[in-house]
């Protein structure tokens, strides 16, 4: 008896192929998924939301997938309730992460190191929220945990609603994480094609990938060069086409790592107005940054961490009245006698008096509270003197954060 042919037909053979490719984990929806919805196209609703420790959650509405009002996933017990304030983009509590490493040459021994010793915040829907610190104190460390590239040894972290460690999937689906370097491009490829690869990476749908490539270049300014292989970029387009590259599959919350690290003043002013842009169209931003202008220009809220702690944290305004720094004002005058010194010191508010000979004249620098307007004191004190130049200014945020990392001796230089 002759067998059955088993010969395939070429067109069978190539359906298969596909239903096998659009099976396999990259075309899944663990990176992005074809039938995903643009986060815009959600509608906003709130919900109050029922966990079980092993379950997922489920929304009173059926679009629970609305930016701020997100499912999640119950870790500290079961049969407990949970209700996700729709305004809370980032929660961090009590993170901390541990390193075990070795030391020693002739006798080895292990040793722990703590990058990260309880840090806790949050960050609100729409908001810029910047974490400056001196190096080494964990500001990188945090980002990664918040991204799931790192996992905490203790503490909880969620982002949208889903947790860090046990959502780690639907966490990087709604996210963009960027950072500063050169690292993540490829030199001979155009912009355009950079962005395209990575666009077919985070499973952009191939008919969105070229309305989508193009919006995030015209958002970045690039899209005038984007036909240009990026080996020929300055530091400053290259740095914007990271911030493209996170973007591609429009994701609500974004992760900025030092984004104008080695960026000349020109190309770091584009990116922070890039990053405010972003801000005004509803997204959400974490920013590390070691520019103290960069954070009060852009953050609504900001955190000072040194030690792997959070030292203070609020708006600029607030650090600067928290913190220990001081309103500076400087008398440049002539023939100023030591009792009138004596009179200055005593004034109310005032800190501290030091003089500077100069030439033929004094200058006087008297140090005070941020809240005591002393000029017009200053002055009667000073009545009779030559009084040559009186300048005054009030601490920036700079001045209050190396008063801050000074008193944990952790001012480092960059």
């Amino acid at each position: 008896m002759r067998r059955a042919s088993t010969t395939r037909s070429p067109g069978l053979s190539f359906r298969r192929s596909r239903r096998s490719l659009r099976r396999s984990s990259w075309w899944s929806k663990s990176t992005w998924g074809s039938r995903s919805r643009p986060w815009s196209s959600w509608n906003t609703t709130s919900s109050t939301i029922t966990a079980t420790r092993g379950t997922r959650c489920h929304a009173s509405s059926p679009e629970w997938g609305a930016p701020g009002v997100h499912p999640a996933r119950l870790v500290d017990g079961p049969g407990r309730h949970l209700e996700v304030t729709p305004q809370v983009a980032i929660e961090a509590h009590d993170l901390r992460r541990t390193y075990r490493t070795s030391t020693g040459t002739v006798r080895r021994r292990r040793i722990e190191i703590e990058a990260v010793r309880g840090i806790s915040f949050s960050v609100l829907t729409g908001q810029i929220f910047g974490i400056v610190g001196p190096n080494g104190a964990g500001k990188t460390t945090t980002i990664k945990m918040l991204t799931t590239l790192l996992q905490p040894t203790s503490g909880r972290a969620r982002v949208l609603g889903f947790d860090v460690v046990h959502d780690r999937q639907e966490v990087r689906r709604r996210i963009g994480y960027v950072v500063g370097g050169d690292r993540g491009l490829y030199d001979r490829l155009s912009g355009y094609d950079n962005l395209r690869y990575f666009a077919v990476l985070y499973g952009v749908p191939g008919g969105e990938q070229r309305r989508r490539i193009g919006s995030v270049l015209e958002l970045v300014g690039l899209e005038k060069r984007a036909s240009e292989r990026v080996e020929g970029y300055s530091r400053g387009m290259r740095q914007r086409l990271h911030v493209a590259r996170g973007l591609l599959h429009d994701p609500p919350v974004l992760f900025l790592d030092e984004p104008t690290i080695g960026v000349d003043p020109v190309g770091a002013r584009d990116i922070r107005q890039t990053v405010a842009a972003l801000a005004a169209a509803g997204k959400t931003v974490l920013l590390t940054t070691h520019s103290m202008i960069e954070a009060e220009t852009l953050c609504k809220r900001i955190a000072v961490i040194a030690q792997g702690r959070v030292v203070v944290a609020g708006s600029a305004a607030a650090i600067k009245d928290s913190g220990t720094a001081r309103a500076v004002t400087e008398i440049l005058a002539g023939d100023v006698s030591e009792a009138t010194l004596q009179r200055l010191r005593g004034l109310p508010g005032v800190l501290a008096v030091s003089t500077e000979v100069r030439d033929l004249t004094l200058m006087i620098r008297v140090q005070s509270t941020v809240s005591a307007d002393l000029t017009p004191a200053i002055l009667k004190q000073l009545n009779g003197a030559r009084i040559l130049n009186l300048s005054s200014r009030q601490p920036t945020l700079e001045d209050a954060y190396i008063e801050l990392v000074s008193d944990l001796g952790r001012v480092e230089p960059n």
